[in-house]
């Protein structure tokens, strides 16, 4: 098992708890999430910037 930093960029959405159901599905993608941030906002491009730390097991 290896972990890995990693960034994403996830479409903002209206509801904050579909904002972060989109959040754990998309870093789901890249391995097991240890923790995550919403660290920058783009409002006039809808996006937010997230920053976790993913275990990934190696085969």
């Amino acid at each position: 098992m290896t972990t890995h930093f990693i960034t994403a960029e996830i479409d903002l959405q209206e509801n904050p708890l579909e904002l972060q159901r989109e959040i754990q599905v998309e870093l789901a993608k890249r391995g097991d999430p240890l923790r995550w941030a919403v660290t920058a906002v783009d409002k006039e491009q809808q996006k937010a910037q997230v920053e976790a730390v993913v275990t990934v097991t190696a085969v």
